[in-house]
Order: structure tokens, then sequence, then C-alpha cells
């Protein structure tokens, strides 16, 4: 159990000059939670890419630019150790998840739907809020997922976001067991844990990636493996349909390579679906997607931002049953920038997860 003595000070990491990959570790106020909040006393917290591109300020289509002083991260893993006014759902000592979305409205459309990511009103952790690469951080009570028993906290991490993503797009594809599914950038941070969540629910799956991910790739799960440099776009496609026998029921797209999106839709078989879940850093088009082509092959391309609290929790259950298993080296705190370099430049394998009380 972890200690409840709560501190008035604790160690975050904040970026000290957006734009580039410089942190700074400092000490900062224990906050109090609020009414309907939980404090957490974090142990992990996954580095996610969407970290590294606020940190660098890579989004053109964000509405502000990531402060001085943000202190990021949004997949941290911890235990409650004090409750605001009003919360019943969590007690003291809970094990807990704060995630992308920690908090909205609960009343617009999207929200009653299960489009939470829409929220308008929706508070975002590691962006213009505080994040989770600290040791304490609050949440709203009703946001916060339950880790199941078993599940290792580090482990669990980088399925907060990275897994209940991934989770989300397969169940936006429209797939049942038997149906091929095709995961562009399946070697990735995402991509290996979309093979294992689509073999966890019966779907075949074909990994597309460079070809030193291959024997990765393979060996947990994926039913095919094409390297994307040994083959014309006429190739691949003609070897997707072949293996296949037709195409694709759905494909996922991973990355923002705008790459992978023009050959996404040419994957495909009749009735199938497109799921975008990468985001390029700038606009752009998708070159396939003429109506023509779309009306003709009923077509559908969908969009997915993470997913709900339902989605959450689900994706935890294969995990703790083994069937999912995130490929993750731990880090201290201090090394968070080195790790965002590693990120930048492609040499990072897997999820990185950081201990927040390693100094």
């Amino acid at each position: 159990m972890a200690d409840m003595t709560i501190p008035k000070r604790h160690k975050a990491a904040v970026y000290s000059q957006p734009g580039t990959t410089v942190i700074e570790i400092v000490e900062v106020d224990t906050p109090e939670p609020e009414e309907g909040e939980v404090l957490v006393r974090l142990s992990h917290s996954g580095v996610c890419h969407s970290d590294y591109s606020f940190i660098m300020n890579a989004w053109e289509h964000m509405p502000e630019s990531t402060p001085r002083g943000q202190i990021g991260g949004h997949e941290g893993v911890g235990t409650v150790v004090k409750v605001g006014r009003g919360v019943k759902a969590r007690k003291v000592g809970d094990r807990v998840g704060v995630k992308w979305i920690t908090s909205t409205c609960l009343t617009c459309d999207m929200c009653l739907v299960g489009d939470e990511g829409r929220c308008p009103f929706k508070k975002v952790s590691g962006y213009r809020n505080p994040g989770t690469f600290q040791q304490y951080v609050c949440s709203d009570a009703a946001y916060v997922t339950p880790i199941p028993d078993g599940l290792d906290s580090a482990l669990a991490a980088p399925l907060l976001c990275g897994g209940v993503t991934v989770y989300n797009a397969l169940l936006k594809g429209n797939l049942k067991p038997g149906d091929w599914v095709a995961l562009s950038g399946a070697g990735g941070g995402l991509g290996h844990l979309a093979i294992q969540y689509a073999k966890s629910m019966g779907f075949q799956v074909i990994g597309i990636d460079h070809g030193s991910k291959k024997e990765f790739c393979l060996g947990i799960g994926a039913n095919v493996f094409l390297d994307f440099t040994q083959y014309t776009d006429a190739q691949l496609f003609e070897e997707v349909k072949r293996v296949t026998n037709g195409g694709c029921h759905a494909v996922l797209v991973l990355n923002g390579s705008t790459k992978s999106y023009d050959q996404g839709l040419d994957m495909l078989r009749y009735g199938g679906t497109l799921v975008c879940v990468g985001v390029p850093e700038k606009a752009m088009p998708l070159q396939r997607a003429q109506p023509h082509f779309l009306i003709t092959n009923q077509l559908s391309i969908r969009g997915t931002v993470v997913g709900n609290r339902r989605d959450a929790v689900e994706c935890m259950k294969p995990a703790a049953r083994g069937e999912v298993k995130t490929k993750i080296s731990i880090e201290p705190l201090s090394k968070l920038s080195q790790v965002f370099d590693d990120m930048g430049s492609g040499r990072l394998q897997g999820r990185a997860v950081i201990d927040v009380w390693k100094l």
C-alpha cells in the first residue's frame, strides 16, 4: 500500500522551454481535492506521442500553444489518498488511472452518447491543466479508472490512452470475429497494443510497418506482416486483397503519415471502414477520399478521439487476463527529456513509462 502521508509539496517535471524537449524537475504545491475530486499519489505515468507533440508545440490545429511551466502527462496510475466532498464512488486506497480526459460536463449531446472526447467543456490532463508527470494530482472522481487487481501499475499506465484509443478504434471498425483488419504502424506504441486487442476480439490482423518490426509483430499475434518498403502502392493493395480474399473489413491508421492515410482506403473491401487514429502535425487532405470512390464502394471513414469511461474499464480486462501485454521501458522522472528525444528521432521501442518517484 502506498504511503498515505500527504506532503505539502512534491516533485514535478515541467516544460521549461516549450518548442524543445527541455524539462525541469521542480517542487510544486500538493493540491487539495475540490468537491467531486480525488487526490491521487501517482506511481507511474506513461509517455504518449501526444505529450511529445504538446511539448514541441507541433500540432498546428491546437487552439493555444503549450505554456511554459506546463506539467504534461495523461497516463498516470496511482492510489487515492484523499477524497473531496461528495465523492462516493472512490475511496482512499483505491488504485486508479488518470486519463487524457479528466473531466467533462456529462450533459451535452456528446457526453450523453458516450463521445466524451468531444465535450466542449472537457478538461485535458497535461494540456492547460496539470498532468501526470508529477507525484500527486487531482482528478474528477467520475473520470479516474479503476485498475484491476493483478495488473501491474507500470503495464497499466499506457493503456489509459494508447490502450483505450485502439480499443475504441477497433470497435468503430464494425468488425466481427474472423474479419480482417489492417494496422498501419503496427509495430509502434499504439500498433503493438492494437494487434493484441484485435486478437483478443477474434479478428485476423495484417500488420504493416517497416521490416525491422516483422518478428515483433508476428510474435505478438499478427497473422500477416507486410513491409511497406518492399511494395509499390499498387503491389501493397494487391497483396492485401490476395491475403484477405478481397480486402480488409477495416483499416486503422495508427500513425500520422500522409502516405498511410492515402493507402488506407484502397486496402478496404466493399463496405469497409477506414478508422483515423494517428494525428498529423499539419492539415492534409485524404487524396483517395473522392465521393465517387466512397459511393461506389460503400466505404466509411470514421475518426476516434480516445474512448469513453466504459471503454477505459473494458480495455483493462484483456490486460488483466494476460491477453494484452505492453512492451515498456521504465525510466526515472529526470529522463523524461531523453524519452522525448528518443520518441522524436524514432529510436523509442514500445512505450516508455516514467517512475515518478525515481529522480
